[in-house]
């Protein structure tokens, strides 16, 4: 707040100066460049203040708003579609979180912590279409819990063929990999 008057004062008193065809003093005219420059620009800290506050329900909420939008194999677009990492990266951008576009990098992204102890907005990650070939390919978002029952939500290349949320299953489970916690 008090940086803002000040920049404001500044840049009031360099116009006026301008306007009485005076000059600043070379000093004054090197803040108010410093000080306009850093006006607009964010706290690092804050970024991480904000993300603190995110809540997993508030991130949830905004997930189950894309319900619907059609599978889009490479795309991160609500207005084309989504692929499965290109929706969990929309939705955790959305709240300023710098994560991963490709679906591989979320095995290394955020903490990891075992299925019994998922909780809502985890990402979960799993093999590709076929559970035998035990590399990562697809990801989702932790929809709910309840007792051993975890729903997701995810952008989905199969029936639904667009972001949906899907039951932990026995298909789901065989090719469940890990759980990273973001949040």
């Amino acid at each position: 707040m008090v940086k803002s008057f000040i920049v404001v004062f500044l840049i009031f008193a360099s116009a006026n100066a301008v306007h009485a065809q005076m000059q600043l003093p070379v000093e004054y005219q090197q803040l108010i460049k410093k000080l306009t420059a850093e006006v607009g620009k964010k706290n690092p800290t804050q970024d991480l203040e904000e993300q603190a506050e995110v809540s997993s329900s508030t991130l949830v909420d905004f997930a189950k708003k894309l319900i619907g939008i059609p599978y889009r194999y490479a795309t991160s677009n609500p207005n084309v579609g989504f692929d499965c990492s290109g929706f969990v990266n929309y939705v955790f951008s959305n709240f300023g979180f710098d994560v991963p576009r490709s679906s591989t990098e979320f095995g290394s992204t955020g903490n990891e912590t075992s299925l019994k102890d998922a909780k809502v907005g985890d990402v979960l990650v799993f093999t590709g279409s076929n559970p035998r070939i035990r590399k990562i390919g697809h990801v989702g978002i932790v929809y709910s819990v309840d007792g051993d029952q975890i729903s997701f939500i995810h952008a989905t290349s199969g029936k639904a063929h667009a972001v949906t949320i899907t039951e932990l299953n026995d298909y789901y489970k065989s090719r469940f990999l890990k759980v990273m916690r973001i949040l």
